[in-house]
């Protein structure tokens, strides 16, 4: 019984061992399987490196020779089409000129041949046809800068007179200015009478001189004649308020009131500032009490 037991243990214990062994195996199986792998990765990195590196050189060194072989084609190529381009160039200019030569000759030849045909007689009526032709193209040219030229002469003409109308209206307008200023400075009434009058032969529809020459003979008690002015005046121009101021003076004058006062409306009308002088002005003494006059002071 108790050798039984023992053999039995030992039969465990030997179990128990070649297991371990066998684990043991395994274990490092595996580990030198790893180890091969490393070695083996290793390995491979190691290759690989040396060897793409002289294929990609190579590549590009073929690559480089493929380009310079297909430039240098090119090359050819472009000379030989600009090769024949000029040859072309070169014949057909060769030929046109051979042609035009020939052209030449060929009229030179025929007008020649004509000559002789027709003879010297028809040279002279050709001649004389065209010095016909000649001479009526000339006639027509004649004429049309005949034409322009009096044309050209009718307006520097009317250019002219123009320039004497104007040159004529500034020097009366310089005469009428100067006997304006001998007016404004004359005191006696006749002479600036006399003063208008050659105003008014410069320019005779000169309304302003017409008034004034109105106001200077209602100075001298005058007022038929100063109201005869003052009417022109107005024919020339109706909204000149002076003269229908100078005209109400000689009304009032006259002591023709309401003929005065619808004057001196007008006047007022047209020359506002004219109100300042009914008060002062002396022609209107006999319409100071007037109502209606006070009303148009106001």
């Amino acid at each position: 019984m108790h050798h039984t037991q023992t053999l039995h243990t030992l039969a465990n214990f030997m179990m128990k061992y070649i297991f371990a062994t066998l684990l043991l195996f395994c274990n490092l199986c595996l580990a030198q399987q790893d180890t091969n792998k490393a070695s083996h990765d290793n390995n491979l990195k190691q290759v690989q490196q040396p060897m793409y590196q002289p294929l990609i050189e190579r590549y590009i060194l073929d690559e480089l020779k493929s380009v310079r072989q297909d430039q240098q084609q090119l090359r050819e190529d472009v000379t030989k089409q600009v090769t024949h381009s000029q040859l072309d160039a070169a014949d057909r200019a060769l030929t046109y000129t051979t042609d035009t030569v020939n052209n030449i000759l060929f009229i030179i030849t025929a007008t020649a041949s004509i000559l002789m045909l027709v003879g010297w007689n028809s040279l002279r009526d050709i001649k004389s046809k065209v010095e016909d032709i000649v001479n009526r193209r000339v006639g027509d040219i004649t004429d049309e800068y005949e034409q322009r030229l009096q044309v050209l002469e009718d307006k520097l003409k009317a250019r002219s007179e123009e320039i004497l109308s104007n040159h004529k209206k500034i020097t009366i307008t310089n005469e009428v200015h100067s006997l304006w200023m001998r007016a404004n400075l004359e005191s006696d009434m006749s002479s600036k009478i006399e003063i208008y009058d050659e105003i008014l032969k410069r320019k005779p529809d000169e309304v302003e001189a017409i008034a004034y020459k109105a106001d200077a003979l209602l100075e001298l008690g005058q007022t038929g004649v100063a109201i005869q002015l003052c009417n022109q005046a107005l024919e020339l121009d109706n909204d000149y308020g002076y003269a229908f101021w100078q005209r109400a003076c000689a009304y009032a004058m006259l002591h023709q009131h309401s003929d005065a006062l619808a004057d001196i409306r007008m006047a007022l009308e047209y020359a506002p500032n004219l109100k300042n002088e009914l008060s002062n002005e002396a022609a209107f003494t006999s319409l100071h009490d007037n109502d209606d006059f006070k009303n148009l002071s106001i």
